[in-house]
């Protein structure tokens, strides 16, 4: 998504020969002529899963993988194929907010408003002006939008009379007819700023010079196309005769119902000057048209009508591109929209490909390989990159959702889309039951189940209207109406029933014996007195499933410094005199740990006490930048903050506002060696990125993300981690905190906004405690010891069971520094020391190591009411150091 003046320039018209046919077109060379980016790469796309959406529509959800620069990719590829011959389907175009433009909406919102049960974003738009599309548009049989004249390779997508799609190039033809039979050409309806492509490499001409257009009331805002670029004038027609005329000025208020404005400007304002009056009655005619009469178009009978770019699949292979890709970014992998047909002309396809967490988006050429291989015979692209979206009515629900993540977490409200409407009559016939919830339970867990019912249309039906009865498999725990309460671990199958069907679901309620792995995410945490830090605990079972442990499951522990967790968050109090922080959590006995040295915060700016000299700058020139202290925002008393205002709607290539710091020195100086810099930003959501400019005692300049993106409103605490700088070499200089829109994608973030800064400190390495220096020798079968040469006697010698050492635990674990705990009703023992914690139950094999499980040749025994446990897996998971003397028998512990 650019827009017009950035998007549509460089166009040549050449003739190009395929297959033996010579066809002139307005393309872009090079010509697409690979189904991947790599042609050598392996590609691939398999179905993953495919579900009904309503009759005759469904989305199948496909994953597509190659290769791309010499590494594999991995993209979800989500398709909703339509069946334009059901009758009980039908594709519309979706408009804005209230069927209007410029009153831009989400793809949700306009789905949800229209009531359709799925849809995607559609034409490309100038994002800079009132939100009309580029392209024409018909919906509800409704002309509502014309193709811009002057721009060659656009392509629409279209249904007929009769359904059939259409994808083609399409024109307009326009004309106003004065009372003394003089005519002056239209440019089109509803259109906004544009510029005429160019062949010199140059700006085209503005595509609104000299020209008159029409405005109805689609066009729902009193700015019509008020761009600065021309003197406007303005008409209002209604019901054929002339209300008013504006000379040079506008006529205020929005279009009434009924009646229509001219906006001119240059030559057609002279028209109107010469041949218009109030009272005259004006013919107006106009409509979109295709050049080659042998297609058999009658555009005027569409029931619906879309604009795009670019052409991509042609015959069912790759087309040649009739656009520039690099206007929206084509090379580069982004998420897609595209639309296409089937060779028989039955089947509709709107496609989105993603970039998001757990997919790497796609380029142009990418795309048409994908479209190829879901069936489209005939395709073209939509608007993408951070305007894809795709929602979709899942089966039995009554809402449509996103079907995936976005590319950048926030929907877009754009100007128009495409949208599936189901026309099928209401049934009582119900064709299935599907039960929802979770599948993965913990212990005294809590969790409501719902089933959904769709008909023989697979449309939803009224849940409440049906009675049912839930139940389970298995006495793990009981049914209070729909809601579960895992009592013990085990598998069950929950099931709903009713005398139209039954549905199904398999849940496990995992105990600590499913338990592979548990961990505490909060390994980067920087702990501070009065702040609050989320600490959630996820585990993985033995089957690979993961899930985060509800918080109210989890018992917790705190050593090595104050503070309470509540509700999964560490609130800490106090860190006086701590120099590691022991962080435990429990879930039904199974024990992690999260040891994190206690750093020494050093304040090092805050406007209030602190501070060095700032100033601002900018890039590129033509940008805005502006640095002032500020009252922090949503704060109380004098509380200082620096507030960095940017203005990126001018210029090119990559934007920047500058906080510089000590620039007549070359920038701040930073004492020691800190690991982390933590401030706290005032975002303002714009999805721009805020970096550090740092360089270390080499001179060598590191851009380190602090925020990527700036993604949230309000205060937030973020932070650097300086390890993550390769090759850093210490003292460093702070040279500057910045915000940056990077010049790819770079319409995707706003132009214009405001962060603040304030309480900016570094973190310096806390010391882990000093490692004992201790020496512990012991003999197999002998009471008799030594701790660093002094004589000992235990009270169990050490034995050999099976091959394996056995060693009494406290008394070595004591003697080198660890501390053991024993839990009588569990026989379980706990040994802590540094950032290692170990888990031991008598006569189990199983250990645990910080969260993850292990498994030992020999279980801990007792004797004499003595734990004993296998010495080599301790030692090695602890960190000790064992040496064995097989003729004397002699273990040395270090």
């Amino acid at each position: 998504m650019k827009p017009f003046n950035k998007l549509l320039q460089t166009v040549l018209v050449t003739t190009i020969t395929i297959t033996g046919v010579s066809t002139s077109y307005g393309i872009i060379l090079p010509a697409s002529t690979a189904y991947a980016a790599d042609p050598q790469a392996t590609t691939t796309m398999n179905i993953v899963s495919q579900e009904p959406i309503t009759a005759g529509a469904i989305l199948k959800k496909y994953r597509w993988q190659s290769i791309r620069s010499k590494k594999p990719v991995s993209v979800q590829v989500n398709v909703i194929e339509v069946d334009v011959t059901n009758p009980n389907v039908k594709l519309d175009v979706m408009t804005g907010t209230g069927g209007q433009f410029a009153k831009r909406n989400t793809t949700s919102g306009m789905v949800k408003e229209t009531g359709a049960v799925a849809g995607i974003n559609g034409d490309f738009y100038n994002t800079q002006a009132e939100g009309a599309p580029d392209g024409p548009q018909i919906a509800g049989g409704k002309l509502m939008a014309t193709p811009p004249i002057g721009l060659a390779g656009l392509y629409s997508f279209a249904l007929d009379k009769n359904n059939r799609p259409i994808i083609d190039s399409f024109s307009f033809r326009g004309s106003v007819t004065a009372k003394d039979g003089s005519t002056f050409p239209l440019g089109g309806v509803n259109k906004t700023s544009y510029w005429y492509d160019d062949n010199n490499g140059v700006d085209g001409q503005y595509g609104l010079l000299d020209g008159m257009f029409v405005y109805t009331s689609d066009f729902a805002t009193e700015s019509r196309t008020n761009d600065g670029q021309v003197v406007p004038s303005e008409i209002l027609v209604k019901d054929g005769i002339i209300q008013q005329i504006a000379i040079d000025s506008v006529i205020p208020g929005l279009v009434p119902q009924g009646a229509i404005i001219l906006k001119t400007n240059g030559k057609a304002t002279e028209y109107v000057k010469q041949h218009l009056k109030v009272g005259d009655p004006l013919k107006v005619d106009y409509a979109i048209v295709h050049e080659d009469a042998s297609r058999g178009y009658d555009p005027s009978t569409f029931k619906m009508m879309i604009g795009g770019q670019t052409l991509l699949v042609l015959d069912g292979k790759p087309s040649i591109f009739t656009r520039d890709l690099n206007g929206f970014s084509g090379y580069s992998a982004v998420s897609r929209t595209a639309i296409g047909y089937s060779q028989d002309s039955k089947t509709v396809y709107l496609i989105t490909a993603d970039l998001n967490g757990d997919s790497d988006g796609m380029t142009i050429p990418e795309l048409q390989d994908a479209m190829v291989r879901a069936g489209v015979w005939k395709g073209m692209v939509l608007d993408g990159g951070g305007s894809t979206t795709m929602v979709s009515r899942p089966l039995g629900e009554t809402s449509a959702q996103l079907t995936a993540k976005l590319q950048n977490g926030v929907e877009r409200r754009v100007v128009n889309g495409v949208g599936v409407y189901s026309t099928a009559p209401k049934s009582t016939v119900v064709k299935g039951l599907l039960a929802r919830g979770a599948t993965m339970l913990f212990i005294g867990e809590k969790s409501a189940y719902q089933f959904k019912a769709y008909d023989e249309y697979y449309n939803p039906m009224d849940a409440g209207a049906i009675t049912t009865q839930w139940s389970s498999s298995q006495p793990i725990g009981t049914f209070a109406g729909n809601e579960f309460t895992a009592t013990k671990p085990g598998t069950t199958q929950l099931s709903v029933s009713s005398g139209q069907g039954q549905a199904s679901l398999d849940v496990q309620v995992i105990g600590r014996n499913d338990i592979a792995g548990m961990s505490i995410r909060g390994s980067n945490l920087i702990l501070s007195e009065n702040e609050t830090f989320r600490l959630p605990v996820t585990v993985t079972t033995k089957s690979g499933q993961k899930r985060e442990v509800p918080s109210e499951l989890i018992n917790w522990e705190l050593k090595g410094f104050k503070g309470e967790v509540k509700d999964g968050a560490l609130t800490v109090t106090s860190l006086s005199g701590s120099t590691l922080a022991q962080i435990i959590a429990r879930y039904d006995g199974y024990s992690t740990m999260l040891a994190l040295p206690v750093g020494q915060e050093r304040m090092w700016y805050n406007l209030d006490g602190k501070a060095t000299m700032t100033t601002s700058d900018k890039a590129p020139a033509e940008t805005t930048a502006r640095v002032q202290i500020v009252q922090a925002p949503e704060t109380t008393g004098a509380n200082n903050a620096l507030e960095i205002a940017y203005d990126f709607s001018k210029g090119t290539g990559t934007k920047a506002a500058y906080a510089l710091f000590n620039q007549t020195e070359g920038g701040a100086k930073i004492d020691g060696t800190p690991e982390y810099m933590k401030l706290k930003v005032y975002g303002d959501n714009s999805l721009n990125w805020l970096r550090a400019l740092i360089t270390d005692a080499n001179g060598k300049e590191y851009r380190l993300d602090l925020a990527n993106p700036i993604n949230w409103s309000g205060w937030k605490t973020v932070s650097l981690d300086l390890s993550e700088a390769s090759g850093l070499k210490y003292p460093i200089t702070l040279k500057s905190i910045y915000v940056a829109n990077p010049e790819q994608n770079q319409d995707e973030r706003a132009s214009t906004g405001k962060i603040a800064l304030d309480d900016i400190a570094f973190v310096y390495p806390g010391q882990m405690p000093a490692a004992t220096n201790n020496q512990v020798k012991l003999t197999i079968n002998n009471r008799k010891g030594s701790i660093n040469g002094k004589a000992v006697t235990l009270e169990q010698a050490p034995i050999i069971i099976n091959g394996n050492t056995m060693i009494p635990v406290r008394f070595a674990a004591e003697a080198l520094g660890a501390n053991v705990e024993w839990e009588p009703n569990e026989r379980k023992v706990t040994i802590t020391r540094g950032t290692k914690l170990i888990d031991l139950w008598i006569d189990s094999p199983d250990l645990l190591v910080n969260g993850g499980r292990v498994t030992a040749e020999v279980a801990p025994v007792i004797r004499n009411n003595l734990t004993l446990v296998p010495l080599r897996i301790i030692a090695e998971n602890m960190g000790w150091k064992v040496e064995w003397d097989p003729k004397s028998q002699n273990v040395n512990l270090q």
